[in-house]
C-alpha cells in the first residue's frame, strides 16, 4: 500500500511547524558567525551517531566512539560501536559534500549502497577537517575507502551465511551474488527474503517528490514519518534522518550544520514516536526537530563560554606554544586522551599531560589508566 500524503491535519501541525522553523533558523544563524562552528559540527556528529544507536536499542558510549574513531580503542570494538562509527562516517561524508549531493541520484545511490556513484578525486581525510565549509571539494571519506568497508561487511555476511549453512547441515552450493552485490540471504538469517528494499526506496522517493511544495519543516517531518512507516532499509534505519537532515541543509534552513535528528528524537517518548495516529507521529517528528535545535543552541552556548575561558590562559604565551592547538582539539571532540594530543600535536606523552594540566581540563573517565579529558 502506497504511503498517503494527501490528508494532513494542518490546523494542529502549523504551530509546531512554525516553532521548529524558528528554533532551527536561530541555531543556523548563530552558527553562521560562530567562532566554534567547526568544533560544534564535529561534536554533533559524535552525539548524533551515539543517539542513532540508542534509538535502535543499543548503548554506545561517546567516549568509546571518539577513541575508536582515533584508532585508540581501549577494548575490542563491539558490533554496535562499529555501526555507530558507520553513522559518524556517513554524517561526515554528507556534510563534506555540496548541500544537494545526498538527495541527488549519485549521492542517494552511494549512501544506500546501490552503487553507480563516481568516486570523487581529492585527498583522504579521516576526521573531516574540511567540514567547516559547506561546499568542500575533497571528500572526508573518499568512495574508495567506503567501497573497501562495504567489501569487508560483505565478507562478514558471507562468512555468517556459510556458517549457518554448515550448522544446518545443508550441502547445496552457494548461489550467485545479488544484483546489488549483497550476499544472497540464507534461512532468513541476514536478510528478510520478502523485504524488497528497492521497492521501498522507490516508494520513499515518491514521497520526497510529492512533498516539494510543502514548507521545509513540515516536509521533513513527513519524510521522517514515512521512512519509519515504510521501513525502507533493514539494517540502516539511521540513514533516513540523515537524508532528511541533508534536505534541511539543501533548502538553506540548516545551511551551516547537519541537524541532529536522532538526538532530537531521543528526547521524544517511544509511545509518541510509535503512536497509532499518524498526526501524533508527525507531531512527534516536529518536536524532535525542535528539540534537536534547542539542544544545539545550548551546546553552542556552552562551547562559546568554554572557549572564552580557555583563551584566558593563552595570554602572554609564546608564539610557538601548542596550547591554542589543544584548545581547538578539545572543542572539536567530546573528550581527548593523551594519545590523541600526542598524535595531533606531535608531542611526548608528558608534554600532552602538561598541556592538559595547564588548561585545567576535567577528567571524564574516573579511571587511573586510559584517562580522557573534556571541557566542563
Amino acid at each position: 500500500m502506497a504511503y498517503d500524503i494527501g490528508s494532513l491535519s494542518l490546523d494542529i501541525l502549523i504551530a509546531p511547524v512554525a516553532k521548529a522553523t524558528e528554533a532551527l533558523a536561530r541555531l543556523d544563524e548563530r552558527l553562521a558567525r560562530s567562532p566554534v562552528r567547526d568544533g560544534f559540527v564535529e561534536r554533533q556528529h559524535f552525539a548524533d551517531a551515539a543517539a542513532a544507536l540508542w534509538l535502535a536499542g543499543e548503548l554506545v558510549h561517546v567516549e568509546d566512539l571518539v577513541l575508536h574513531d582515533a584508532h585508540m580503542d581501549i577494548r575490542t570494538p563491539t558490533h554496535e560501536l562499529t555501526r555507530a562509527h558507520a553513522v559518524l562516517r556517513t554524517r561526515r561524508r554528507i556534510f563534506a559534500q555540496k548541500p544537494d549531493w545526498a538527495l541527488s541520484r549519485e549521492g542517494f545511490l552511494a549512501l544506500t549502497g546501490r552503487g553507480g556513484a563516481t568516486p570523487a578525486s581529492g585527498p583522504k581525510s579521516r576526521e573531516g577537517e574540511g567540514a567547516g565549509t559547506a561546499s568542500v571539494d575533497p571528500e572526508v571519506r573518499d568512495d574508495a575507502e567506503d567501497d573497501l568497508l562495504a567489501e569487508e561487511f560483505a565478507e562478514i555476511d558471507a562468512v555468517l551465511a556459510r556458517s549457518s549453512k554448515i550448522l544446518s547441515g545443508a550441502g547445496e552450493p552457494g548461489k550467485a551474488a545479488r544484483p546489488d552485490d549483497r550476499p544472497e540471504p540464507q534461512n532468513g538469517l541476514i536478510y528478510d527474503l520478502d523485504w524488497n528494499e528497492e521497492e521501498r526506496l522507490a516508494e520513499w522517493q515518491v514521497v520526497v517528490a510529492g512533498t516539494r511544495d510543502l514548507p521545509v519543516i513540515l516536509r521533513a517531518a513527513i519524510l521522517l514519518e514515512a521512512w519509519s512507516e515504510i521501513e525502507v532499509l533493514q539494517h540502516a534505519a539511521w540513514l533516513g534522518p540523515l537524508l532528511v537532515a541533508a534536505l534541511l541543509r539543501q533548502d538553506g534552513l540548516a545551511a551551516n550544520h547537519l541537524a541532529c535528528l536522532h538526538l532530537g528524537a531521543k528526547n521524544i517518548p517511544r509511545e509518541r514516536r510509535r503512536a497509532r495516529n499518524r498526526s501524533e507521529r508527525l507531531l512527534a517528528c516536529l518536536d524532535a526537530i525542535h528539540d534537536a535545535a534547542l539542544v544545539g543552541l545550548k551546546e553552542h552556548d556552552r562551547l562559546v563560554l568554554a572557549k572564552s575561558q580557555m583563551e584566558r590562559k593563552l595570554r602572554d604565551r609564546r608564539a610557538s606554544s601548542k596550547l591554542s592547538d589543544v584548545v581547538e582539539l578539545v572543542l572539536s571532540r567530546p573528550l581527548v586522551s593523551a594519545g590523541m594530543i600526542q598524535e595531533r600535536l606531535k608531542v611526548t606523552k608528558q608534554g600532552a599531560l602538561n598541556l592538559v594540566g595547564e588548561l585545567g581540563l576535567r577528567e571524564m573517565t574516573g579511571r587511573g589508566r586510559f584517562r580522557a579529558w573534556g571541557i566542563v
